[in-house]
């Protein structure tokens, strides 16, 4: 199979600004998913979807390609970040250039390494899956148990009848992570979205399932790579 890597970084963040290129671990923080997807070995070409030159530059710097610059219709703070990818199979597709399966490894999930990669393709390989995305188990936070403030200050349970059971007896629930997303080529044009209605799940640890959204989220992105020093 030939297999496309997709790397969305748009340059808007609001919660953090810039933070696909601030440093982390002493390399900016879209190095880590770049060295990613190269390190494992997958990929005929590794591309970064981004709107912003500094980041197309920094891209560029450690090894990704930039064919073009996202247009400014898919860099917005509502589009989904499915679509960004699935513009760049077809532009690609435009130019010649066609691949059996795309993964979309999202530049605020720096990590999960090559071997996280290689694992994901693996499992999506043996899946019988059209798409498969990655998770992590929520852990102690147990949803089943999810409360919400009325108005009156009075508490509701999402889930009644689950909020008395114990939590080994409740079925796991899994988080999506951006870590590493895969879907057949064709799938993902016709859907435009990895989210399919059959899609598998690709479990990762917690600690390499890290989504940086804000300041906290890239301080813990910070102790975990000083740990693993």
């Amino acid at each position: 199979m030939s297999n496309l890597a997709v790397i969305p970084a748009r340059g808007g963040s609001k919660r953090l600004p810039g933070k696909n290129v601030m440093p982390l671990g002493g390399k900016p923080m879209i190095a880590h998913t770049i060295e990613a997807a190269l390190g494992s070995r997958l990929f005929e070409m590794v591309v970064v979807s981004t709107d912003d030159e500094a980041i197309a530059d920094i891209a560029v710097q450690h090894g990704a390609q930039v064919p073009f610059m996202r247009g400014a219709g898919l860099a917005d703070d509502h589009t989904p970040v499915s679509a960004a990818t699935a513009d760049t199979v077809l532009r690609l597709e435009a130019d010649g250039l066609r691949f059996d399966a795309v993964a979309q490894l999202m530049a605020n999930c720096p990590l999960r390494d090559a071997e996280d990669v290689k694992g994901s393709a693996a499992a999506f390989a043996s899946s019988q899956h059209a798409a498969q995305v990655s998770v992590t188990s929520y852990g102690w936070l147990n949803p089943w148990w999810a409360l919400t403030r009325e108005e009156d200050g009075s508490a509701k349970a999402l889930f009644e009848e689950q909020l008395t059971q114990r939590s080994q007896d409740l079925p796991a629930l899994y988080c999506p992570t951006g870590a590493v997303w895969w879907a057949e080529t064709g799938a993902l044009k016709e859907a435009g979205t990895f989210h399919l209605e059959k899609r598998a799940l690709y479990e990762l640890p917690w600690y390499k399932a890290v989504d940086i959204d804000d300041e906290a989220d890239f301080e813990l992105a910070e102790l975990l790579l000083r740990q693993r020093a």
